[in-house]
């Protein structure tokens, strides 16, 4: 299959620049994977789906404030001097490389404009309006399109500097600068595991309220940790799905949560996704365990979910609309499909994707949802 194969038109108008007003009252578009048949609904219309004895598996990473802004030291090979006036750098901090650089505080990172950071390079971050910087880094490598690898030099209080000069990481597709209210609307209500550079968008539904309607009705939740990263930021490069690879991942899938898989899958429970990132770690778990039970561990994961591929865990998925032609399209595409035959559940999501334009739902990630059992 083309990555053409997942294109569709979809007006600019219809991309979500700002969440609901009320966390939770997002419109659902229910697609019937057997029938192909869609209903329109809404979020808070999530628990009538859900039975007792399911199994609801969220994703509780938290997202850091992971967009800065820097100035570029006057010489690659100088410590500790003033800053270039030329133009601040904008940095994306897309996944700490602990297990490739232990010890040490190293990032892969997108940085724009892109020709002017190389390697050799020190970048300093200062709070807005002031030029004494609060944090320091060092270029290690450039790669293409725009990443670059960053060594930041020690400093004990890193994550809460972070906090106080960064910016929430909002997609590229959303055009206005983060906001206060930002800092709360893109993060879930449940998220616990800071380092994400990019929300678990589907988990952004839910409210304390839905989730305990939930579990009066008997429906058992569980948390899995997956780190969104580089990939969801960088658009799909080839024509062939064959052909991509996408970046790696950091995820933990903790004892309780592997309990509640295995008992489930043995006992024939639905066990129901909230969002992509949470489907590809599942899957990407039992692929490891290849028939055996899963045990708690942490890891990373590339994998690229696409049509024809055998579904081993989930029954449900709970998902934002995503990006014409992007690997996240391709994902609920697959999960739609229940023939032999791929291009089924494409088809099902391309037709339910043209109903959601035509009735003018929100898209991408403060948009509204859709919900295939």
């Amino acid at each position: 299959m083309r990555v053409s194969d997942f294109h569709f038109d979809l007006p600019e108008e219809l991309i979500a620049q700002t969440p609901p007003a009320i966390r939770g009252t997002s419109r659902m578009l229910v697609l019937n994977r057997a029938t192909g048949a869609f209903t329109d609904e809404h979020f808070s219309d999530l628990p009538t789906h859900l039975r007792a004895g399911d199994l609801l598996i969220l994703n509780d990473s938290r997202v850091l404030p992971a967009r800065l802004y820097a100035t570029r030291a006057r010489g690659p090979h100088t410590q500790h001097n003033s800053p270039d006036p030329t133009g601040r750098i904008e940095v994306l901090l897309t996944q700490q490389l602990t297990d490739e650089h232990p010890g040490e505080n190293v990032w892969s990172a997108l940085v724009r404009p892109s020709r002017k950071v190389q390697p050799g390079e020190h970048l300093h971050f200062a709070a807005e309006g002031s030029t004494t910087p609060l944090l320091e880094a060092e270029v290690l490598t450039a790669g293409e399109f725009g990443e670059r690898t960053l060594r930041f030099a020690p400093t004990p209080n890193f994550v809460q500097i972070l906090d106080r000069i960064g910016h929430m990481p909002l997609p590229p597709y959303i055009h206005r600068e983060d906001a206060l209210e930002d800092r709360t609307r893109y993060q879930t209500v449940f998220a616990q595991q800071t380092g994400s550079a990019a929300a678990p968008t589907a988990g952004l539904h839910f409210t304390p309220e839905i989730l305990a309607q939930l579990k009066q009705k008997g429906v058992q939740i569980e948390t899995i940790t997956l780190h969104v990263g580089l990939g969801t930021f960088q658009p799909v490069r080839v024509e062939q799905l064959a052909d991509i690879r996408l970046h790696a991942e950091h995820y933990t899938l903790p004892a309780a949560t592997a309990t509640a898989i295995n008992s489930a899958l043995a006992e024939g429970r639905r066990i129901i996704a909230a969002g992509t990132t949470t489907t590809r770690t599942l899957e990407h778990c039992a692929q490891q365990a290849n028939g055996a039970p899963l045990e708690p561990h942490s890891g990373q994961t590339s994998i690229f979910i696409s049509p024809g591929h055998h579904f081993r865990i989930i029954s449900g998925l709970l998902t934002n609309f995503h990006l014409p032609q992007s690997t996240l399209l391709m994902l609920v595409s697959a999960f739609a499909t229940l023939t032999a035959d791929p291009q089924q559940g494409r088809e099902a999501v391309l037709r339910a994707y043209a109903h959601a334009v035509q009735q003018k739902y929100r898209f991408f990630s403060y948009g509204d949802c859709m919900l295939l059992l």
